[in-house]
């Protein structure tokens, strides 16, 4: 071994994410619910455009996203020049990171948001600075009481994951308007689109120049398989990130599908409405089982159990029965149990074992 060759500060301190798991062994046509996918897939016109996308394969992509910019800009009422798309959102807060953190600085975050935040701290070697929730929601004057000389960048899910918890824009403004001048503030919304009117942020960053947003297409569009986001922010900080965003980053494949979901915003409208009936019934069911959780405004319900022991127990007998949810020790929540909503017999199938679990059927 070389002990001459290091990698950069704060590289090794990075635990590997681990995904959902999507297999049990010795299960066959197990229902997968713990990596927030929509149980529907993708619309039927985003399939059509990735398959005629096969005849182009010999062709390099267009570079500059321009098509799908100028949708996403339409659809969402945006400036398409400040719009970025990457491989997934998490490249678009990979960019983010690289371009505005590194030694000395700080990167801050809350206890029980996603584990990507930590890993890019500590992959630009930045100090990352975890931040106490209540209630397992975002507290902002806990946030605005870590920040300091050497803060960069704050991390905000909202809605939150793993905990599908929310808090008002309001209390985003009050971020944005009380951080240190030289700290950006990153709206991570992944799940926004689960919320009602709700428009993750958008109007926050036209208003604003510490203030820059991320989106993906691997939730409600279904699209998770083909790893596209977006971000939109100021004009200058846009411009510094597609500065480092490799040329080719989206294949054609990749972007004829996105555009197409995002045009069909009748889908999208669908699969929110029938999220939003399933949530409600699940956690109903799972609170009437003795398992209470967090009103979400996702995707997903994070159960609550009354002991790290209870939640380990109830995964393994989940997985008995072939359905598979995610553990979140690493969240924080080594009590809790996140499972996803599925379809309407895949929610059926999670209460009646947990049900059976608890006792009470």
């Amino acid at each position: 071994m070389n002990n001459l060759i290091r990698p950069q500060p704060g590289i090794l301190e990075i635990a590997p994410y681990v995904g959902g798991k999507a297999a049990v062994a010795g299960v066959a046509h197990a229902v997968k619910l713990s990596s927030n996918e929509n149980p529907f897939g993708a619309s039927e016109k985003a399939r059509e455009a990735y398959l005629r996308a096969v005849h182009n394969l010999h062709r390099y992509p267009n570079t500059d996203h321009a098509e799908l910019r100028g949708a996403i800009a339409d659809v969402y009422g945006l400036d398409a020049a400040r719009v970025i798309c990457g491989v997934g959102s998490d490249e678009i807060l990979q960019f983010i990171a690289q371009a505005y953190a590194g030694p000395r600085d700080e990167v801050v975050f809350t206890e029980h948001s996603f584990l990507m935040y930590r890993l890019l701290a500590h992959a630009v070697g930045a100090t990352p600075i975890q931040v106490a929730e209540r209630d397992r929601t975002v507290d902002i004057d806990a946030i605005l009481a870590a920040c300091g000389p050497r803060t960069k960048l704050v991390f905000l899910a909202n809605p939150n994951n793993p905990t599908g918890t929310m808090i008002p824009m309001s209390e985003v403004e009050r971020l944005a308007d009380n951080m240190p001048r030289q700290a950006i503030l990153v709206l991570d919304g992944a799940y926004a689109e689960y919320v009602e009117g709700f428009d993750g942020g958008l109007s926050l960053v036209e208003s604003r120049s510490n203030v820059v947003m991320t989106r993906t297409f691997s939730k409600i569009y279904g699209l998770g398989g083909l790893r596209v986001g977006w971000g939109y922010g100021p004009a200058e900080i846009i411009d510094v990130l597609g500065r480092i965003r490799q040329p080719f980053n989206l294949s054609a494949g990749q972007m004829d599908a996105a555009l197409a979901a995002v045009r069909d915003q009748e889908y999208v409208a669908k699969c929110r409405t029938e999220n939003a009936r399933m949530r409600a019934w699940l956690a109903q069911a799972l609170e009437e089982a003795g398992v209470p959780s967090d009103p979400s405004h996702a995707n997903f319900i994070l159960a609550r159990f009354s002991s790290t022991e209870e939640a380990q127990a109830c995964d393994a007998f989940l997985q008995a029965e072939g359905l598979i949810v995610r553990q979140v020790a690493g969240y924080n929540l080594p009590h809790c149990l996140r499972i996803t909503i599925g379809d309407e017999a895949s929610c059926r199938r999670v209460a009646h074992a947990v049900a059976k679990f608890k006792g009470t059927r």
